[in-house]
């Protein structure tokens, strides 16, 4: 597959661009904290840095991938919205994390919401899921203000988490789904 261009996507608020090395500092602080439990965390440095490059090395792999949220105004980043693929996930997957200073304030939802538009309509994937720990209420409700519903019988790469489908109905694995 060609090199994709990774897109830049604007909100009010935010930015949506490509990951940089300037973002592993704050990346690695969360991965490696507590905060990190809802993911499978916390997790060394060297699984964190690996996390962190499959996140970026996806858009070449893939066609889709990580995007660091920025504030337009400030330059600082304030988390990752991303669509995830490949063998560790059975689906194409929507998934967010917000740095702890960045939460409360809705920039999840615009972040999240802005990238399914893209991947509905840029990328035409037919469906997304969002796989989330049940104990993280916080996503929970996000995934359903983004229109997810739960999809009980959806495959998931942990027996424990709950899917949220975001739109369609499953036609084919982030593995095999088509890239174009």
């Amino acid at each position: 597959m060609p090199h994709p261009e990774i897109p830049q996507l604007t909100t009010p608020r935010l930015r949506l661009r490509a990951m940089t090395h300037a973002d592993w500092p704050d990346y690695a602080a969360l991965m490696m904290s507590e905060r990190a439990q809802f993911m499978g965390g916390p997790f060394d440095q060297p699984r964190a840095w690996g996390m962190f490059c499959a996140d970026h090395a996806q858009w070449d792999l893939l066609g889709c991938g990580a995007l660091m949220i920025e504030d337009r105004t400030t330059g600082r980043a304030l988390g990752q919205v991303a669509i995830n693929g490949g063998p560790l996930f059975p689906e194409w997957e929507l998934g967010w994390l917000l740095y702890p200073a960045a939460e409360g304030r809705g920039l999840a939802f615009e972040a999240a919401s802005t990238l399914q538009n893209w991947a509905r309509e840029t990328r035409r994937l037919p469906t997304l899921v969002s796989y989330v720990d049940p104990g993280n209420h916080r996503s929970r409700r996000l995934a359903e203000r983004l229109g997810a519903v739960q999809d009980a019988a959806a495959s998931r790469p942990d027996p424990a988490d709950l899917v949220y489908r975001h739109f369609g109905t499953p036609q084919g694995t982030a593995e095999g789904a088509g890239m174009g």
